[in-house]
């Protein structure tokens, strides 16, 4: 891919509730970490408190809510074009709590970014700092993917690695995880606006070493 002009380095973010994932990228922007835009944040929950956090940014704001259209595509449909009306080149699911389909997905291919709490392919879907816990790994972590239709099954970009503590908890192993995605998702989303990269197979490979980027 192409580096991606300051022109049109314009992110969609997608939250549903806090927006821990969303400040760290407001902060990024902010200090300079991160050559980008944020164009709109949009919720599918109008109590989530990220839409606070972007306001208070001065970034547009939009609740699009699910029981306001009659189905999944229709909905990724009204999604992708909120999105696109803005400008949005490459759209972040920062805590979005909703698979996204094929009419967000064809809209912008290999566009779109999600931050997981673990060390994919391990422990995908709900819970996943409790599924590391129960299942006595020594280490969990986070993990930036582009999105596909296979749940958290895309091609991986970044990944941080974090211990699991004798006596962690599904909190305290979530706090540890949390520090890191805030410091690899901006640096995910820089990547991609930057170029070098393509997607091989499953694999997202930066540079012309062929070798796939792993941090």
């Amino acid at each position: 891919m192409t580096p991606v002009p300051f022109s049109e380095r314009r992110l969609g973010v997608l939250i549903s509730g806090r927006g821990s994932n969303l400040q760290s990228i407001i902060d990024a922007i902010g200090q300079g970490r991160l050559d980008a835009q944020i164009a709109i944040v949009v919720s599918n929950r109008d109590d989530a408190e990220g839409l606070k956090r972007a306001s208070h940014a001065g970034i547009e704001t939009m609740c699009l809510r699910p029981r306001d259209y009659p189905g999944r595509d229709a909905y990724d449909r009204a999604l992708a074009g909120a999105l696109q009306t803005r400008g949005v080149n490459l759209v972040c699911l920062a805590g979005f709590m909703r698979l996204v389909g094929p009419p967000l997905l064809a809209a912008f291919p290999n566009r779109t970014l999600n931050i997981h709490p673990s060390l994919l392919p391990a422990f995908p879907g709900l819970d996943a700092q409790r599924q590391a816990l129960e299942y006595g790994v020594g280490f969990s972590g986070a993990t930036v993917h582009l999105v596909t239709s296979e749940l958290d099954g895309g091609p991986i970009v970044l990944q941080a690695a974090v211990p699991v503590l004798e006596g962690d908890t599904v909190e305290t192993l979530s706090t540890r995880i949390l520090v890191e995605e805030h410091r690899i998702y901006p640096e995910a989303i820089q990547m991609i606006l930057d170029g070098g990269w393509s997607v091989q197979g499953r694999r997202f490979v930066r540079g012309a070493s062929g070798l796939p980027s792993r941090h």
